[in-house]
């Protein structure tokens, strides 16, 4: 604590009635008390607080540490102790009860004005602070669920922009460059990705038929309508029909340009695609799995044999899927049900038990195939989630289990589950509010929370929210 070099010519001669409106001005509550912890005066900044705390003057003649949550006390107590022994004493956060039914949060310290009896405690309303963390919190959690959508959204994107038999290419307004290219625009013009990006577009029509295609965009860029043109491709003269579209991205104008060609190559498109799916089953990042409408698995690909920890896919033919996915005992039964009775389910939430004992969260979308038949089998596309980056800044740290997971894990979950984990969520939050309201003084933490710094680096280590929690804790021992 730093204080006035020179306060007896700055201030001057500070009279009594100046030092209190002062101090009533800088706090929102100033409290004097005697020895005794005794209030024997009060002031609040807001009218609003003093009605909330003080209604009807009950303050005055009470004790302190009467006016506080019981939790709270101890804080008080110390409070007013270090106060004695080194004339100031740390900030405290403790709560005062109210009559609207929520604790009202404030900051406490107090100063030793000089007099063995008297000591003037002052105290911060923290009630904005801790409605804006809140609404940061909301915030956060928005944009997570955001970032999930967006990144389902563009899978999907991805996956039907490839699979599709039709050609399609994205090209630049403005330079009429290809920014993107599908598989059957590349088998179309028989280029490959890297020679296909970032070339011009009017490059692959022969050279009589690139006028009419230049006209044919700037006429779409000009009244947003789309077009349709007969041209030749370069390479083989081939005569395709050209479709072309404007849309927006990022404040850019783009032209998205589907081709369709009656010679034998786009004839065969079908069965390319039909092949493409096929390689994407087997290899795809996220496990796929298809099963009979009883959950027997019927087929499985490496990246689900790889979760299962299972070395072939004979393994797992023929076995129910719940035997790997689901928690409790009941979250495949539910999922299985749910697809029964929509024929969809999407973004599940669940575990999958390898075969050696591993475990992984997952989220599970699934759907009902059916081929005629009165009972469909389902296809199941399984992601572990357990590494999934945050899409928040870097100074944002990563929550457990959000509340929106937890409110979907209702009725999948038994409720001590449950609780336990909106339990960990909770606490953890409150630890990082600490933590930021002390400027990571672990101390003054857990003073705050009301725990013993032990405890504190327990759960902190518990939470991965300290590295060098068991150094800090070997310093405060000595």
């Amino acid at each position: 604590m730093q204080v006035f070099k020179s306060p007896k010519e700055s201030l001057g001669d500070l009279g009594a009635q100046s030092a209190a409106k002062l101090i009533a001005a800088a706090t929102d509550v100033a409290v004097v008390v005697d020895g005794g912890g005794v209030i024997r005066d009060v002031a609040f900044n807001k009218e609003e607080l003093s009605l909330e705390l003080d209604g009807h003057g009950r303050w005055l003649g009470a004790k302190l540490v009467e006016t506080v949550t019981p939790e709270t006390r101890p804080k008080v107590s110390q409070m007013l102790h270090d106060a004695a022994t080194k004339s100031t004493s740390l900030w405290r956060q403790v709560n005062h009860p109210s009559s609207g039914g929520d604790d009202i949060p404030v900051l406490y310290s107090a100063i030793n004005i000089g007099r063995d009896d008297r000591f003037v405690v002052v105290g911060r309303d923290l009630r904005p602070l801790a409605s804006m963390q809140q609404r940061l919190i909301n915030a956060q959690q928005s944009m997570e669920r955001d970032y999930v959508r967006l990144r389902h959204a563009e899978t999907r994107y991805r996956l039907l922009f490839q699979v599709s038999s039709e050609a399609v290419i994205i090209v630049d307004a403005a330079t009429q460059q290809v920014m993107d290219a599908n598989s059957a625009a590349l088998a179309l013009f028989g280029e490959s990705q890297p020679r296909m990006l970032k070339s011009g577009f009017l490059s692959h029509f022969g050279a009589s038929d690139q006028q009419a295609v230049t006209n044919l965009l700037a006429d779409v860029r000009a009244t947003g309508r789309d077009g349709n043109a007969r041209v030749g491709i370069a390479k083989d003269q081939r005569e395709c029909t050209l479709s072309v579209s404007l849309f927006r991205q990022e404040n850019a104008s783009l032209f998205l340009v589907r081709l369709s060609s009656q010679s034998a190559a786009v004839e065969t498109g079908a069965m390319r695609a039909t092949a493409l799916l096929i390689n994407y089953f087997e290899h795809a990042p996220d496990g796929m799995v298809v099963t009979r409408n009883d959950g027997r698995v019927i087929r499985a690909n490496l990246s689900f044999l790889d979760m299962a920890e299972l070395s072939n896919e004979e393994q797992v033919r023929t076995e129910s899927l719940d035997r790997w996915v689901g928690r409790a005992g009941i979250d495949f039964s539910v999922a299985l049900a749910n697809l029964r009775q929509s024929g969809t389910l999407k973004l599940f939430s669940t575990i999958l038990r390898g075969e050696h004992g591993g475990s992984a969260e997952i989220e599970m979308s699934a759907m009902a195939l059916s081929d005629g038949d009165d009972k469909p089998n389902f296809g199941f596309t399984i992601r572990n989630i357990d590494k999934r980056l945050q899409a928040a800044a870097s100074h944002e740290r990563e929550l457990p289990r959000s509340m929106a997971q937890l409110t979907e894990m209702i009725g999948r979950v038994p409720l001590k589950d449950l609780v336990r984990e909106a339990t960990d969520v909770i606490e953890k939050l409150s630890i990082e509010a600490a933590l930021e309201l002390t400027g990571d003084n672990r101390a003054s933490a857990a003073d705050m929370l009301g725990l013993s710094r032990q405890s504190l680096y327990v759960k902190l280590r518990r939470y991965g929210l300290a590295e060098h929690a068991v150094e800090d804790e070997g310093r405060d021992e000595q």
